[in-house]
């Protein structure tokens, strides 16, 4: 029988790496911290919508998680699974780009409305995609190694983005006016993500194995029910998720904040971008090895503090200079996430359905993001933006304190198995 051996698995690293430099370089054109607010707000939209974008973003994904992950545990081709679904995201990011490239916006009124639904669309093909991603790069990497993959990974996702945040700025300060620019720019990141896709293509997959027989959606309750009630180090992860979702507001807010506060260009955006992905691909090389050797808590702990930190630096912003810490720290925030949030996934499922983790924990995270979304939308619209970075301040200082203090790191986490079907697990 064929086994999938460290070859194999630097095979795939090396496809992974250029598979993750076009999705970099593409998303550069549609960042939900500050392309996404900014073009939303250009376009006529509220401050409240224009601010949501990056806690609406992760409830679009959460969405239809827990479904896909319930009608995907029978999946016998990942691979071919994996392409399928990422057609989905391909066809809402061409008719996002035609809209905004080559149709009459004037006709389109109100023209916010009509990307908004183009965004929606995009959160919920994004959640449809997620759950199968991640079974299918936990089918073709070795778990010693799987740091130094996503670490590796998300840094030339982050080189993409460095060359795509720089072609965004040429983009946005061209004669090409709005929002015809912004609609090329969605062209290119439909034609990135094509060319991202068709690689998953040449990955070599772990052969199969008969651990699991199948699997009704009884099963698939029975199970999320024993995860949920049983699995106490999860539940205090979970909790620090909690107070951690205050950070998906502030990415969409800090742009719109700082725009009100300094009256930038737009095009600005471009050297947002720039120094975002640089503090990311940075943050997550060196993250990801860091996972390896001391486990994924410490990543995720520097996530955190880095978030933190952003809010900082939002509230004693002096100056432009001020505003690109802030986008730094954001960066660096997102590239300590990545490899340790998928990396945490892995080592707290084990050998049960990775799926079905990753469900529950966007699934549990979604109404508190809406909460979160809700009280600070309220509170933007009174123009107190003191007080709601105040709020997410303290939301993430304790957000800290939870994970320091309560959460061990699941690989020497002492933790008995879980019992699931009457298997030990």
């Amino acid at each position: 029988m064929y086994e999938f051996t460290l070859k194999d698995h630097h095979h795939n690293l090396r496809y992974n790496l250029v598979h993750e430099f076009f999705w970099g370089f593409g998303i550069a054109f549609h960042t939900i911290y500050a392309v996404v607010p900014l073009f939303l707000r250009t376009l006529g939209a509220p401050e409240s919508i224009a601010m949501s974008s990056a806690g609406l973003f992760n409830i679009l994904i959460a969405l239809p998680m827990l479904a896909i992950a319930a009608l995907g545990r029978n999946i016998h081709n990942i691979k071919r699974a994996v392409i399928l679904v990422h057609c989905l995201i391909l066809v809402v990011l061409f008719l996002m780009g035609f809209t905004f490239t080559w149709v009459n916006i004037s006709n389109l009124q109100p023209a916010w409305i009509i990307y908004f639904v183009y965004f929606l669309l995009y959160g919920l093909s994004i959640g449809i995609v997620v759950p199968i991603w991640a079974e299918f790069l936990n089918k073709t990497t070795l778990i010693s190694e799987r740091g130094r993959f996503f670490g590796l990974g998300f840094a030339f996702n982050s080189i993409g983005s460095f060359i795509g945040g720089i072609a965004l700025r040429v983009l946005l300060n061209s004669d090409i006016p709005f929002p015809k620019n912004f609609g090329i720019g969605f062209i290119v990141l439909f034609v990135s993500i094509t060319l991202g896709t068709l690689v998953f293509w040449f990955y070599r997959v772990k052969p199969a194995t008969n651990i699991y027989r199948h699997r009704t959606i009884k099963d698939f309750i029975i199970e999320t029910k024993q995860i949920v009630t049983g699995h106490r180090n999860f539940q205090k992860y979970l909790l620090s998720r909690i107070f951690f979702c205050a950070s998906l507001p502030g990415m969409g807010l800090y742009a719109v904040y700082c725009q009100n506060k300094f009256n930038f260009d737009i095009s600005e955006v471009g050297i947002f971008t720039v120094l975002n992905v640089i503090a990311s691909g940075t943050t997550s090389y060196l993250v990801g090895k860091l996972g390896d050797r001391w486990g994924h808590k410490s990543g995720m702990m520097i996530a955190y503090v880095t978030h933190f930190s952003a809010v900082i630096l939002a509230i004693n912003a002096q100056n432009m200079y001020w505003v690109y810490g802030i986008f730094m720290a954001i960066g660096a925030g997102q590239g300590a996430f990545m490899p340790s949030a998928m990396n945490l996934v892995y080592d707290f499922a084990e050998e049960r359905d990775t799926k079905t983790y990753m469900a529950i924990i966007d699934s549990f995270m979604a109404p508190f993001v809406v909460l979160f979304l809700a009280g600070i939308g309220f509170l933007v619209q009174q123009n107190n933006y003191s007080l709601v970075l105040n709020i997410l301040g303290g939301c993430l200082l304790f957000s800290i304190i939870l994970l320091h203090f309560l959460v061990q790191d699941p690989r020497h986490s002492k933790e008995p198995a879980i019992y699931v079907d009457g298997f030990s697990s």
